[in-house]
């Protein structure tokens, strides 16, 4: 395997540096380099996957400055030098929106009338697009440019010819085809290591590929290793040679050394906010081979969400190669662990049956004995006090089994549901997409900025999305309604329109039923205000029947019966 998969060459244009102020990565790499074990590694890793929100909301937060810096900037070049800077930033977080910046980048360049700001902007949407997979409009792109006009930029020239030509190698299915773009690869590869210092990272990047290719393990990872630990403050640099170093070690068969940095790339993904990586798609596999499935299940479902969320194509289909292999392996182990607690269960009914033989072979002896009978009276009565105990201790194994019985019928049924919903919305914003470029081809700007200021498509996807939501939670819960209304004195807030299945007083509840119990959580959820989900709790509980504590504990109990 290539590469190519991994490596990304920067834009000319300088990027802001990334700062982190959460305090893991300012001690990871003294976790990482005081005990290189791997499970220390894994359990690094797994904190990281825990809070790979707060990287992305840092992430957020960084792209929210530069929007905001591009509307108050005035001249065509500031905006073109921040428009770039934003390309940069969501190349490998989000593609569709790094596809909407390069285009606006170039049709500021095309204001300019400069031919490097030109080449340069049609370079940036060549790229995106290659990482979209649209290989023909990133090839008409680049064949497209002179590129001998702005001889500065050749080596991003080169790294995107590349780039594609890798990509196309490693997913044709010719092998005439593979041949002839591995040929084209090399040859562009040795193009950058001409135009490249040998000092510059690239030029060590781009070096470290062709050895690895070559099988030339050894002088590729003393090459790696030399120049690790020069990099600072660039994690997403330090990811990408984490990786290339893995794909040395895959060559050797040292499959420990290459989990050990993929684990360490992957952390560096993730802290750095890239969503279109490969390393902890590499590592799931790996672990899953290892019998380590929960591990397994747990990266390859981050690793999925993060392509969906970066719209990135190729990942997404690599990923759907290995996941039901994984989900299968992962569900295998939860029915085993199922299977384990019913054969508990027997057991301990068999134990209570011998121990009630037990006591009934006590109480005949007591009458055999009556000089003992005060003594056996005591050991009775314990007996009796332990029977109580494996009694309750049966019941509460009960109440588990139903709990893991009904939450695994909740996972099967929004797990199904989410990822009809995710390929959905992808042929949606695949669809939304081609209206604007056609809109925007066609030179209609008002109507592509009416489209793009318009809430309508969202309001209409909220729409069905809630309303899928409500058919599947009642397909899960078909009594909810009304047993719900039983427990109100005054159920009119909660009676439904024609045609409604849910509305909002319900939909929290019905939420709450679900585990949720976190206001802010529902409050994102149904895109409400944190005061007005506090309202509309504490109103309905004031109208409960039951005392105002009780009332969301009788709301979890809302279709255990049926089940």
């Amino acid at each position: 395997m290539s590469n190519n998969e991994h490596f990304h060459l920067a834009d000319p244009i300088p990027a802001i540096k990334k700062a982190f102020t959460i305090s893991i990565c300012a001690l990871f790499p003294l976790l990482l380099f005081g005990n290189n074990d791997m499970d220390s590694l894994l359990k690094v890793l797994d904190k990281t996957v825990d809070n790979y929100q707060i990287y992305s909301n840092q992430k957020e937060e960084k792209l929210d400055k530069l929007k905001e810096l591009l509307k108050i900037t005035s001249t065509d070049l500031q905006r073109f030098a921040i428009c770039g800077q934003l390309y940069d930033e969501y190349r490998s977080y989000k593609s569709d929106s790094a596809l909407t910046y390069a285009r606006v980048k170039l049709q500021i360049a095309e204001k300019l009338n400069d031919i490097h700001s030109l080449t340069n902007a049609r370079l940036n949407l060549a790229a995106i697009m290659g990482t979209s997979g649209l290989y023909k409009e990133e090839m008409d792109i680049l064949n497209g440019i002179n590129i001998s006009q702005t001889p500065e930029l050749k080596a991003y020239y080169f790294h995107i010819y590349r780039t594609v030509y890798g990509y196309m190698a490693d997913y044709t299915v010719s092998s005439q085809e593979n041949i002839r773009y591995n040929h084209l690869t090399a040859a562009y590869r040795d193009s950058l290591l001409v135009v490249n210092p040998p000092s510059s990272s690239t030029h060590i990047m781009v070096k470290s590929d062709q050895l690895i290719v070559q099988k030339k393990y050894n002088e590729a990872l003393a090459l790696l290793m030399n120049y690790y630990p020069t990099i600072k403050d660039d994690l997403h640099t330090q990811a990408i040679i984490a990786y290339s170093i893995s794909l040395a070690y895959l060559g050797k068969n040292d499959r420990k050394l290459e989990k050990q940095w993929l684990a360490i790339s992957s952390i560096y993904d993730i802290q750095s906010a890239t969503k279109e990586y490969i390393s902890l798609r590499r590592l799931a596999f790996l672990l899953y081979e290892d019998g380590d499935v929960d591990r397994a299940y747990k990266y390859i479902r981050r690793s999925l969400e993060d392509a969906l969320f970066c719209n990135a194509r190729l990942r997404t289909y690599e990923i759907s190669q290995m996941l039901p292999i994984i989900d299968k392996a992962y569900q295998n182990q939860t029915d085993a662990r199922q299977k384990q607690l019913v054969k508990s269960l027997v057991s301990i009914s068999i134990l209570s049956l011998f121990l009630i033989i037990a006591i009934l072979l006590v109480y005949r002896q007591m009458r055999k004995l009556s000089s003992a009978r005060k003594e056996l009276s005591i050991v009775n009565e314990q007996l009796n006090n332990l029977n109580h105990e494996l009694s309750l201790t049966n019941e509460q194994l009960n109440n588990t089994n139903e709990t893991l019985v009904e939450a695994n019928l909740i996972k099967e049924e929004y797990i199904g549901r989410y990822m009809d919903q995710c390929s959905l919305y992808i042929d949606k914003l695949d669809g939304y997409r081609r209206l604007l470029n056609k809109t925007a081809a066609a030179g209609k700007i008002q109507d592509l900025l009416t489209a793009i200021k318009s809430k309508q498509f969202i309001e209409d996807e909220l729409e069905l999305f809630y309303t899928n939501f409500d058919s599947t939670f009642l397909q899960l819960f078909p009594t909810f309604v009304e047993e719900f209304n039983n427990l109100l004195v005054d159920a009119e807030d909660t009676q439904l329109k024609q045609d409604e299945l849910l509305n909002t007083e319900l939909r929290i509840f019905a939420l709450i039923r679900l585990g949720i119990k976190d206001s802010v959580k529902i409050s994102h959820f149904l895109r409400y205000s944190l005061s007005t989900i506090y309202n509309y709790r504490t109103k309905l509980r004031n109208k409960a029947k039951c005392p105002r504590n009780e009332f969301e504990d009788r709301v979890m109990q809302i279709g255990t019966s049926a089940k």
